[in-house]
């Protein structure tokens, strides 16, 4: 496992974005595939977006489609999700997670086998 370090959350007005960020520390960053996950208030977790070890390939779920971009920086052990156009349903909190493999899409939450603590996103209308 490896620990998982979020930041960049916050509160903005629809429409509007923000950047989170995600510091793995430990073993190399690269061996890991990524993703970003996010679960609202009485709703099961939820897949937003993952991105292959070298970032090859990107993956998303429909609802943040062409709003949100993953990235990573593999010199600088860093992965992103940019969030544009923001909308008071992308209320959640948002979680990293690393898995050690990138097979498939990574997708569901049962892949990844290390998690951060999480960070608030509050988008108000």
């Amino acid at each position: 496992q490896v620990q998982l370090v979020e930041s960049g959350g916050g509160l903005v007005q629809a429409g509007n974005s923000l950047k989170l960020s995600c510091a793995p520390s430990g073993r190399t960053f690269s061996v890991y595939a990524m993703g970003w996950f996010r679960q609202a208030p009485g709703k099961e977790r939820e897949f937003v977006a993952s991105i292959s070890r070298y970032g090859g390939n990107t993956y998303y779920s429909d609802s943040v489609k062409g709003r949100f971009t993953i990235s990573r920086d593999n010199a600088k052990n860093t992965v992103f999700l940019q969030m544009n156009s923001l909308k008071p349903e992308d209320t959640a909190v948002y979680y990293c997670a690393a898995r050690g493999t990138d097979y498939g899409s990574g997708r569901r939450v049962a892949e990844y086998n290390s998690w951060g603590q999480g960070t608030q996103v509050t988008v108000s209308s």
